[in-house]
């Protein structure tokens, strides 16, 4: 229960002579199931027992122990950075990696303002497996998803048997619930349901139930004797708090800074988000007065039926059909400091000189402060944004067929396949920001601020400084209704003789966007928010959405290839080789920028699509109990994209060059062993807009990053640690401020007293180590105020199991 996700071991009788858990065949990013010695591409799986040791606190914690994958899982149960090989997160989200739950993108584009595909989806019982595909056939299997796809693939109920999981934090606030249970039914039917609910402040101080909700899915299975027919359905209802970067100490300098929290404000434990600070009055796309809750955090509420269908009619041939529909909307709202600095240097920037501040909310409301540079022992006051977004709409429709046909010849097997790929996604939202000003504190009771001049007027009102995103120059007001169509027809063949396999893929995409939008320039205006017939200062300095509104009706077309040739050694090892190309489409990111017109259509053609090439040697060997994998690579990356925020319009080219390694071994006596690690060598090799970054490394791409399991399975008990470290990286593309390396310990413990009872223990980051993933200064600023996130510190869990 208080892990974000559950613990995943089985309390069956458990045979000490535990082997490695990675399938032999692969699924994903494939025309058909394929032995991973035959395929020519670089996979990895993670299983649920491996999970468990993990001890994640969210799903991106489970895919940073995937090798080639960087998941900066430090802002919750979504909005994670996820990048693969030195592919470059320019902006946020997962641009270049698409999240899949079996075999189908969560969303089309995994980079979404504020509606990452990480963001909706959830790891728990229902997984069978994760199995993670970087560069190769991903190119020209998928749309949209040059660098990695990550699937997540759930349990159909071959086997009889289910879980219910009770869990809660020990030093944290949060309770969780999980079960599943799967079973044939008769007449070849089977089925499977599972799901969780949770509740609690989480594993950061916030004053209130920040993490609330669950999900159930489910799926139902008719065999026959050519093939199944499934029937699937998700429901998610899920609130999570969104981390976003805070203030952090930093002395020393730029080459070798020491990052150390703030009095009163812990980095990796505390939070802005408080009991004081809940409501966001602001205007929606309509400029009529709402209220808004930011305890509602990342909220995604997804509705989703699905089709399967798999036929083998005879004569080599297999068909295949997938569709699904989800009905996906929600919500991000979260507290971004736009400034954090001494509480007179503030007050007198805002409020002139002389100026006095007073409490606006919580116990000490109306209260004034007299002696500001003792305030909550840090003396220190922020300019906060509210990132309030509602996501009206991200309707999803994915429909994909394939037909597949072996053929024997020459001596060896022809697989041809061919396949067309239709998708439509939605993105409906908007953006209606607020600015306050707050103490700093991290427990759950940071409060408002009111400032007044030197007059007693006031400057703020109930800590509302703004009714936009006035401390960003009100740039944020945003509105937009769009509609992103692709239709990509797809052919592969292999050829497998001996022990040689060749492998060949093309896809076309077609994709067009129709729609508009709103907020392309700022619109300040005097608006009675609040409704109580006067004007105040605060609504002066409101931001609204003009009438007129700007179209986007642009088309795009591309063509992605990708050949493999794959060499058995022996039974147990092999050799690849890959080549590919691939392309992803810019969807929502590049509205705001100057890529598009004013008639809607892409100025420039190439801002419609950024290509990936990617070269790739590797080595695979396999064993009933011992497994290593090493795979070279080297990618020329184009990026061009728009950081809404910022303004900041990016066109740049980027080269990695690196090596993958993973390796497992189990032994007869239970003691198993899992390594990975990815050495990248990525710099910046061109950039339009600031030539100076050239030849730089991408901000925040580690050097190396690794991870280590050790675990001993018995049939009464498991233990086990899974460590987690990255070298130094750099807070911005210049290339000034570094962010220190760091190594995490998570720790697990399960206990079976009795067939199908268990007890567990998960401490995740065990040494509470400061570990942080960002920074939004490119170097230390001029009151040592650096904002920062970090990974949570230390959480432990207890979690009490029955399996039946």
């Amino acid at each position: 229960m208080a892990l974000a996700t559950p613990s995943f071991a089985q309390t069956a009788p458990v045979e000490p002579r535990q082997l490695s858990s990675s399938p032999t065949v692969i699924v994903t990013a494939v025309p058909r199931g394929l032995n991973r010695l035959d395929a020519s591409i670089s996979v990895s799986t993670i299983s649920p027992d491996e999970i468990s040791v993990l001890s994640p606190r969210s799903t991106a914690e489970i895919f940073r122990n995937i090798p080639g994958i960087r998941s900066e899982s430090s802002g919750g149960e979504g909005n994670a950075n996820i990048a693969v090989r030195g592919l470059p997160i320019a902006t946020g989200g997962a641009k270049y990696v698409q999240i899949q739950e079996d075999g189908l993108p969560a969303l089309q584009f995994g980079d979404i303002t504020f509606a990452t595909a990480d963001s909706f989806i959830r790891a728990d019982l229902n997984v069978l497996r994760i199995e993670a595909v970087r560069g190769g056939s991903v190119s020209t299997l998928v749309s949209n998803a040059p660098g990695a796809v990550i699937n997540l693939l759930s349990k159909t109920g071959e086997t009889a048997g289910g879980q219910v999981r009770a869990g809660f934090g020990l030093d944290y606030d949060e309770y969780r619930l999980d079960f599943d249970y799967g079973a044939p039914i008769g007449n070849d039917w089977r089925f499977h349901v599972g799901g969780f609910y949770r509740r609690g402040e989480g594993p950061r101080k916030t004053g209130y139930d920040g993490n609330r909700g669950g999900q159930i899915k489910g799926n139902v299975t008719k065999d026959f004797g050519t093939g199944f027919v499934r029937l699937y359905f998700k429901y998610l209802d899920d609130h999570a708090v969104s981390y976003l970067p805070a203030p952090v100490r930093v002395t020393g300098s730029d080459a070798d800074p020491r990052y150390e929290s703030l009095p009163g404000f812990s980095i990796n434990g505390g939070s802005p988000y408080s009991r004081n600070i809940r409501g966001a009055l602001t205007l929606d796309r309509n400029n009529r007065p709402v209220r808004d809750d930011i305890a509602d955090g990342m909220h995604p509420l997804v509705r989703q039926i699905g089709l399967e269908v798999q036929i083998q009619p005879g004569d080599g041939w297999t068909l295949r059909e997938r569709f699904r529909y989800a009905n996906t909307s929600g919500r991000f709202i979260g507290l971004f400091p736009a400034l954090v600095d001494n509480a007179s240097t503030i007050a007198t920037a805002l409020g002139g000189a002389g100026a006095g501040l007073t409490y606006a909310t919580g116990p000490l409301a109306g209260t004034a402060i007299t002696a500001p540079a003792g305030l909550n022992g840090n003396g220190l006051l922020s300019e906060s944004v509210v990132f309030d977004v509602r996501l009206r709409n991200l309707d999803e429709i994915v429909n994909e067929m394939r037909a597949i046909r072996d053929v024997n010849i020459g001596g060896g097997k022809l697989t041809l396949t061919g396949g067309l790929y239709l998708a439509r996604q939605y993105v409906e939202s908007d953006w209606r920001w607020t600015s306050l000003v707050s103490d700093v504190r991290g427990d759950g009771n940071a409060a408002l601020v009111d400032i007044r001049n030197a007059a007693g007027q006031r400057v703020t009102e109930g800590g509302v400084y703004g009714y936009g995103a006035t401390f960003f120059g009100n740039c944020c007001r945003r509105d937009y209704d769009l509609r992103y169509d692709i239709a990509a027809p797809f052919a592969a063949m292999s050829f497998l003789k001996g022990k040689w396999s060749l492998a060949a893929s093309l896809r076309w995409d077609n994709g067009r966007a129709r729609g508009n939008l709103g907020g392309l320039t700022a619109n300040l205006a005097s608006v009675d928010v609040n409704g109580d017939g006067a004007i105040s200062a605060p609504e002066t300095r409101t931001t609204v959405l003009a009438g007129a509104r700007s179209p986007v009706r642009y088309n795009y077309d591309y063509v992605s290839w990708s050949t493999g040739l794959n060499y058995r050694l022996g039974r147990e090892t092999a050799l690849f080789l890959r080549y590919s190309r691939g392309g992803r489409a810019n969807a929502d990111r590049i509205l705001f920028g100057p890529a598009i017109d004013a008639t809607g259509d892409i100025v420039d053609k190439g801002a419609a699509v950024d290509f990936v090439r990617q070269a790739e040697a590797g080595f695979k060997y396999r064993t009933r109990r011992m497994e290593f994998y090493a795979t070279l690579f080297h990618a020329n990356t184009e990026e061009q994209n728009f950081e809404a925020t910022s303004l900041r319009f990016l066109d740049r080219r980027y080269r990695a060059t690196g090596v993958e390694l993973e390796g497992s071994y189990f032994s007869l006596s239970g003691l198993g062993l899992t390594a990975k690690g990815t050495w990248t060598d990525a710099e910046i090799s061109r950039d339009a807009i600031t030539p100076a970054n050239k030849g730089n490394r991408p901000r925040r791409q580690a050097k190396f990053v690794y991870q280590l399991t050790p675990q001993y399975r018995q049939q009464l008990f498991t233990i086990g640690a899974n460590v987690v470290g990255t070298t130094d990286s750099y807070a911005q593309d210049s290339n000034q401020l570094k962010l220190p390396g760091f190594t995490t310990v998570n720790l697990f413990a399960e206990v079976r007293p009795m067939p199908g009872v268990s007890v567990s223990i998960g401490a995740n980051n065990i040494f509470d180590v400061k570990g942080f993933t960002e920074a939004e200064e490119a170097t230390i600023s001029a009151n040592g105020i650096v904002r920062a996130r970090s990974i949570n510190g230390r959480t432990i869990s207890a979690t009490i199991g029955y399996s039946f």
